[in-house]
């Protein structure tokens, strides 16, 4: 991965988590904090119990990644191939980026969309019953497959890499990048429910994500239309 790329995906997690996530598992972090963890446990103990649920998100992120990398590299085997993945790739970067400014509902539609939620919710139930530490880290990785459009930007990132290492990292740094926000959420809660707060944030991860949409689409042009495109 280039130095830049990462540097985007940082950017995009992280102002997307003040966004987009804080309103999304904001009362989903709030319901379960409420739930499962006893305001007779220790500090250490609560922060731990965040820190599992967090983790188990990475860590369905990382595999998500690494699948989505290996489907790109299966379909990029050829530069033509490779630059066409680039140009539709774009394309959802560009509309997710106006989804978020407010100007498409690509990305409502998309989180609407799951074949297997209504199985995820039986087993939220039962895993929001249990106080275990082991509980929560599941509960993260529960979590990380609902419906996201986020989630989805980073896994069509993903597959852009053509590696399912790379694409692995892809979702890792995205996850990791939204862990302080998501981590202080108990804490803040109010703060970053603010709309003004939340609605500067969603515009510089919109304008961030289009901006990284045109930069595939410019890395698919080297691929269709130059004789050694150097995007590597």
């Amino acid at each position: 991965m280039e130095g830049i790329d990462l540097a985007a995906i940082i950017s995009v997690a992280f102002f997307g988590s003040l966004g987009h996530c804080s309103g999304m598992c904001g009362g989903f972090v709030v319901a379960y904090s409420s739930a499962k963890i006893d305001v007779a446990m220790s500090r250490i103990a609560q922060i731990f119990s965040h820190l599992l649920y967090n983790l188990g998100r990475v860590t369905t992120y990382t595999f998500l990644g690494a699948v989505f990398g290996l489907l790109g590299s299966m379909l990029a085997f050829e530069r033509t191939s490779q630059g066409i993945l680039y140009a539709v790739i774009a394309l959802i970067m560009v509309l997710m980026g106006l989804s978020i400014l407010g100007k498409s509902t690509f990305m409502t539609k998309l989180e609407s969309f799951s074949f297997f939620d209504r199985y995820l919710r039986r087993f939220f139930k039962e895993v929001m019953l249990s106080k275990s530490y082991a509980s929560f880290f599941l509960l993260g990785i529960l979590n990380g497959l609902l419906p996201c459009g986020f989630v989805y930007f980073f896994a069509v990132t993903a597959a852009s890499t053509a590696s399912a290492l790379d694409g692995a990292l892809v979702m890792a740094v995205f996850g990791l990048s939204t862990i302080p926000i998501l981590f202080m959420m108990g804490f803040f809660v109010g703060i970053l429910q603010k709309r003004d707060l939340r609605g500067a944030m969603n515009k510089i991860a919109g304008v961030i994500i289009m901006a990284y949409g045109f930069y595939m689409l410019y890395k698919g042009y080297l691929f269709l239309f130059t004789e050694a495109p150097s995007c590597h």
